[in-house]
């Protein structure tokens, strides 16, 4: 099996949730609440955190915004939910860190784009205040530069520069590099004014997948600190999904990046848990980290009884869904299993040999029976037209899941 080597960092705390190469890559996630609206966001945080985000951001655009959060946090813990909170700052961060130290101390890290804290002698300024707020209060920082809000004091000069050159690079190279020192040259200053390495996360986030695939490769390997990936503006839930998980797929098999998110653009009666659920499946799918069981099923095509393998596969994944709390109480390693349901004999008993517990119904003009083994071997025989196969499959899970992960 190929090993893959993690870019070596330091560990940051955020709240109860450790991030670096030391750790897991963490999933994170933020709401689309007004934040003053208190039920809104206390019930979109319990869902993203439910469905798996061990972290989750949230909007503080204003003064009704920040003074909310304490009440938000306090409702959460209330609830029973702990899932460290972010709080996401531009422009007036400074101002509403200083002048509600009450969220300041609620939350568990800042995000602070150097992109818009100011132009000028104010921009050091009030990126000092937000820095000095997160020593005072022992929280981490994510330093988050986006290209569409990049310092533009910072790119100009650099354009400036690249054109006085006797072979200037293209406006692309020098927009990546400029994202690469504002993230570098804000995080330098974040040390020097005492925020430790260990409190510091950097992200460079571009919303075209080759060039987000470039500024990462580049930024981390010119310092070590805990990179977040995220393709910014990702788009809909399929295209978003795709082009997010071609670049965080691409990077994380290089050994960069420590925490994800898939900053999906939510659709009418589409949960927001969507982009939570797609990098727990990116994650699971690259062997990274494993959530639940997995089910190995089959397309489809003219040699299978689609209607009765379809069925059956998902009738298999709801069970593991609804089981799943109780078994990780319970059963601790069952998240690595791996079940399958075939629907022909062309890939059916090979598939099925492979997993924990596979299954392979016939395919058309087959004969009616549907062989069923575990762990590589033959363990039952049903008959192709067995009114109660799904129960007796689901049974024989059950058992194995007790027997086996306990």
């Amino acid at each position: 099996m190929h090993q893959i080597i993690r870019r070596s960092t330091p560990t940051v705390l955020i709240g109860g949730v450790a991030m670096g190469s030391d750790h897991p890559i963490v999933v994170q996630s933020m709401t689309n609440t007004p934040t003053a609206d208190i039920d809104a966001t206390v019930a979109q945080i319990k869902e993203l955190a439910d469905a798996g985000s061990e972290l989750v951001r949230i909007t503080i655009n204003d003064f009704e915004a920040a003074a909310a959060v304490p009440e938000v946090v306090r409702r959460l813990r209330a609830m029973g939910c702990f899932t460290p909170i972010i709080g996401d700052f531009h422009y007036n961060g400074h101002i509403l860190l200083n002048k509600y130290p009450e969220m300041a101390k609620a939350i568990d890290k800042y995000r602070i784009n150097p992109g818009n804290v100011g132009r000028g002698e104010k921009h050091d300024q009030n990126f000092a205040m937000m820095i000095q707020a997160a020593i005072k209060y022992g929280k981490a920082v994510r330093i988050g530069v986006n290209w569409g809000s990049l310092d533009q004091d910072l790119f100009t000069k650099m354009m400036e520069e690249n054109a006085l050159l006797p072979d200037p690079k293209d406006y692309k190279d020098v927009l990546i590099e400029a994202m690469i020192t504002s993230a570098l040259e804000s995080a330098a200053c974040a040390e020097k004014l005492g925020l430790g390495k260990d409190r510091i996360v950097l992200s460079v986030k571009m919303s075209e997948v080759q060039d987000m695939i470039e500024v990462y490769q580049r930024i981390a390997k010119r310092c070590d600190y805990v990179l977040h990936l995220g393709l910014t503006e990702a788009g809909g839930s399929l295209k978003g999904i795709a082009a997010s998980s071609a670049a965080l797929g691409i990077l994380l098999q290089q050994g960069y990046g420590d925490t994800i998110r898939m900053s999906l653009t939510p659709e009418p009666g589409v949960s927001r848990d969507l982009e939570v659920k797609a990098c727990r499946a990116l994650l699971q799918s690259m062997d990274f980290r494993y959530f639940m069981p997995s089910v190995t099923s089959c397309p489809g095509c003219g040699r299978t009884n689609s209607n009765k393998f379809v069925h059956l596969a998902q009738d298999v994944m709801r069970h593991i869904e609804v089981s799943m709390p109780e078994w990780k109480k319970k059963h601790p390693g069952v998240e690595k299993m791996k079940l399958a349901v075939m629907g022909c004999i062309v890939n059916g008993p090979g598939e099925s040999k492979y997993a924990n517990i596979g299954i392979s119904l016939p395919g058309s003009s087959e004969k009616p029976s549907i062989p069923v083994y575990q762990d590589g071997k033959l363990v039952e025989t049903y008959k192709g037209d067995d009114p109660d196969l799904l129960a007796k499959f689901i049974d024989m899970v059950d058992r194995y899941v007790v027997k086996t992960y306990s």
